[in-house]
């Protein structure tokens, strides 16, 4: 891989961290537990920085690092305004959406993953995947939980 497509790579990671703060931070804005409202904050807190490092990386490598999101997820929150408008803002509804964009992330770092990258920066983005995976797997279980609660 050249330069330029390891940038492009690394961008893309950045958009898709930019695009978990603003999800976890717009799901804990309208959050009614405040246990669930502070966890996702703190979620959108380690996008902030995940994508914080890797602009630092592009930066190192001699490009312009991205500094906001995807027309996806712009669009994907727009929806869930849009539901939650219509159908009232859940915790369960929240929880889902947050998964559902975890899914994206997940896809995504592990297309980056595929590419050939140097040593170092593998390993950065190999910690990060890794949190991905965790919050996936942790919004999958709370929203389980608000299944569980309404049943």
């Amino acid at each position: 891989m050249d330069n330029r497509d390891i940038i492009d790579s690394v961008n893309r990671l950045i958009e898709t961290c930019k695009d978990g703060e603003f999800g976890f931070r717009t799901c804990a804005e309208r959050a009614s537990d405040a246990k669930l409202r502070d966890l996702l904050a703190l979620r959108a807190d380690e996008c902030r920085q995940a994508a914080s490092d890797l602009r630092v990386v592009v930066g190192e490598l001699g490009g312009n690092p991205e500094d906001g999101g995807t027309a996806g997820a712009t669009l994907h929150r727009g929806w869930v305004a849009v539901k939650g408008a219509l159908t009232g803002y859940t915790d369960r509804m929240l929880l889902e959406e947050c998964e559902r964009g975890e899914d994206v992330a997940n896809a995504r770092y592990r297309d980056a993953l595929q590419d050939d990258l140097p040593p170092s920066l593998r390993a950065l983005i190999e910690r990060q995947y890794a949190g991905v995976q965790r919050n996936h797997a942790e919004m999958r279980t709370l929203r389980n939980q608000e299944r569980a609660k309404a049943a």
